[in-house]
């Protein structure tokens, strides 16, 4: 992929501001100071002041109540905000913004890079990113999106950072981005409903409930581990369990008689929509 021509640099400062010191922030804080990252060039905005003197005791970053403070200094904005009010906290940091030409990094949901642009005063170069849960762990996927004003060194830096939560796949198109989240940022929770149901259904059929648990469990983990280690195709590891006429076989056309691929492509659909109003109901 061809980058584009960059139209200003990334900022020099080495500083890292987080807006929002929620669950995402404090995994990537984390993943940054584990990585030999000084603390004290991490400065996090966080309302709630027990989650800043926890941030504060935890990692020996700096705190603030405001964003307008966490950002002085700092090159590099990353905002870990609902996207509810993340136009209210944009809005208020413009004024900074458009002196500071700082590099933007968001991870909310379906606020276009575009709306982040203008909101905070116009020509930023912008970032959007979305991981997902298994983040916490350092065992995340996040999909990102650069705004032509973002340069190379821009790239690299934001590629730095997410990359602590786990591996990084950049989107050339930013219409993409509300996809990238109904199969990754969503994505855990659709694996967790079908261990929900596997385990109930262990136990309809008889199952002790700590060995329909733990049986589901290890067999999520071994099969996630399968695909990623193996190399293999999906279908492939699928067809190589996939005895005929034994019992996977029948379950396996159970699932795909009730419209198993169809419901998944329509749920996918409903999650990449509802990114797209979230972005409208947002502007």
């Amino acid at each position: 992929m061809t980058s584009p021509t960059p139209q200003h640099a990334t900022p020099a400062s080495d500083a890292t501001a987080f807006i929002g010191g929620g669950n995402m922030a404090r995994s990537l804080i984390g993943g940054l100071i584990a990585r030999g990252i000084d603390p004290a060039s991490i400065r996090v905005a966080e309302p709630v002041a027990e989650l800043r003197e926890g941030l504060a005791s935890q990692f020996g970053v700096q705190v603030f109540e405001t964003a307008a403070d966490a950002v002085q200094g700092a090159g590099l904005w990353l905002f870990a905000v609902k996207p509810q009010v993340m136009r209210g906290v944009c809005e208020a940091l413009a004024d900074v913004a458009t002196q500071a030409r700082p590099l933007v990094v968001s991870i909310a949901a379906g606020i276009t890079a575009a709306q982040l642009s203008r909101w905070l005063g116009g020509d930023a170069a912008v970032v959007r990113a979305m991981p997902n849960t298994p983040a916490l762990l350092g065992a995340g996927v996040t999909g990102l999106f650069a705004t032509e004003q973002v340069d190379a060194a821009g790239r690299n830096r934001t590629d730095a950072l997410l990359s602590c939560a786990g591996k990084t796949v950049w989107i050339d198109a930013e219409a993409q981005m509300d996809a990238v989240t109904a199969v990754s940022g969503s994505g855990p929770a659709y694996v967790f409903l079908l261990a929900e149901a596997m385990e109930a259904a262990g136990i309809a059929q008889g199952l002790p409930a700590d060995a329909a648990r733990a049986l589901t469990l290890q067999t999520v983990l071994g099969a996630a581990r399968m695909l990623t280690e193996s190399g293999e195709a999906p279908a492939e590891l699928r067809r190589r369990v996939t005895s005929p006429n034994g019992t996977t076989q029948a379950a396996v056309e159970t699932f795909q008689a009730g419209g198993f691929e169809q419901l998944t492509e329509a749920a996918i659909a409903a999650a990449t929509a509802r990114g797209k109003a979230l972005s409208a109901a947002n502007d």
